[in-house]
């Protein structure tokens, strides 16, 4: 046999076993976990760190005031440094809005040794403390909450026993390249910790979605957040890792109406998006990003070359194996599209937007090795993420 097929058909090995052996990452049916409202419900205290969030603050804040929570909930946003006016426009949405309370404060600078983001959830975490929250909703400044986001998180947490419930909020998919790109980005999230094998007790695998983390103050005093974690680019990985190897019970599943409002309109919005953590994902190791490119060809670029060049070459076994693991591929992704509610035709684009990812990752490597770091929100972090220590 030659050579490409043997490639063809370790890469439609691969498919199989990820299609029947990874947690079937590729279904979207785990949504929050089966749940009854309490005899009583636990006080909560919901922090958004926000960095230049105007542009977002007016479709997401007001959804957070509005929430229909039976128990005593309270709202602190702390704003880190921002220059478009973030923190008056929140005071100006809560006047006109009303709902929960509302208190915005600022940390200032970080010290060395600490992301800006997880600098402002300390400076949160530490003004809702006085209340003494049961649990604490950490969301993002651009996620928008349905009315009954915070009671069936908190209802979900409760029946289940756990110390920890995030929902990965659905992206916004409206221009072409969010259309070809967002989707995937949960798609890989998902390929990566399977939410199946996060909620189960005893598994090692732990990851979260940062946008909507409920924890419980008790769970994040004994995993010491967000101190543990300081260092980190990719924060909510890292938390999960310090609840559970904490002791806590942990639960990731897709949201229904947990949105986010950030738009992502152009190449080099996401780019910027996914490049900027890369690397450390690959703990800064040229090895494993090596792999990773190599394992990135095998997985989603072999099949479609091995498909096109067996028919221009008449070779049909290269043709029939990489059509195979082509379709094996399409038919994992076509579930996520239809969760976005786009047409599954896009499935067959996949290893094209793949192809951006493996770029995207290089392109994190080089600007690290270039004393760039990771950056967002204006700020760059040049240490490296420490997540497999403290994690």
């Amino acid at each position: 046999m030659s050579a490409i097929v043997w490639t063809a058909a370790v890469s439609l090995v691969v498919w199989l076993w990820l299609l029947l052996c990874q947690g079937f990452f590729w279904r979207t049916d785990v949504r929050l976990p089966p749940r009854r409202e309490p005899q009583e419900w636990p006080s909560v205290c919901v922090v958004v760190p926000a960095r230049d969030e105007a542009a977002v603050l007016p479709a997401s804040l007001p959804s957070l005031l509005a929430q229909d929570y039976p128990g005593r909930a309270e709202v602190f946003l702390v704003d880190d440094g921002s220059s478009d006016g973030t923190g008056e426009l929140a005071r100006g949405l809560a006047r006109r809005h009303g709902g929960l309370p509302l208190t915005v404060d600022s940390p200032g600078e970080p010290p060395a040794g600490w992301t800006g983001k997880l600098w402002a959830v300390r400076h949160g975490i530490g003004l809702a403390r006085a209340r003494a929250p049961e649990y604490l909703l950490l969301t993002d400044a651009d996620i928008a909450h349905a009315p009954d986001s915070l009671r069936e998180l908190v209802a979900a947490a409760r029946t289940g026993g756990f110390d920890m419930v995030s929902q990965m909020a659905r992206l916004r998919v409206e221009s072409l390249w969010e259309r070809l790109v967002v989707p995937a980005f949960v798609y890989f999230f998902a390929q990566l910790y399977p939410f199946r094998w996060i909620g189960r007790p005893g598994a090692r695998t732990a990851a979260a979605a940062g946008g909507c983390v409920l924890l419980r103050t008790e769970a994040a005093e004994r995993a010491r957040i967000p101190d543990a974690i300081r260092h980190a680019v990719i924060d909510d990985v890292a938390l999960a890792r310090a609840v559970k190897r904490s002791g806590g019970r942990i639960w990731l599943g897709l949201a229904d109406r947990v949105d986010s409002v950030r738009p992502y309109p152009r190449l080099h919005d996401l780019w910027r998006m996914v490049s900027r953590s890369a690397y450390a994902q690959l703990r800064h190791s040229p090895l494993v990003l090596a792999g990773t490119v190599l394992g990135l060809a095998l997985v989603y670029l072999v099949p479609p070359s091995a498909f096109l060049a067996g028919l221009a070459l008449g070779d049909m076994a290269a043709a029939a194996l990489g059509g195979l693991a082509w379709l094996v591929m399409t038919g994992t992704y076509v579930p996520m599209l239809r969760y976005y509610r786009l047409p599954p035709g896009l499935a067959a684009l996949l290893p094209f937007t793949a192809f951006l990812y493996l770029l995207m990752t290089v392109d994190s490597a080089v600007q690290h090795y270039r004393g760039r770091g990771a950056a967002w929100k204006g700020r760059t972090y040049a240490r490296p993420d420490t997540v497999a220590d403290e994690g």
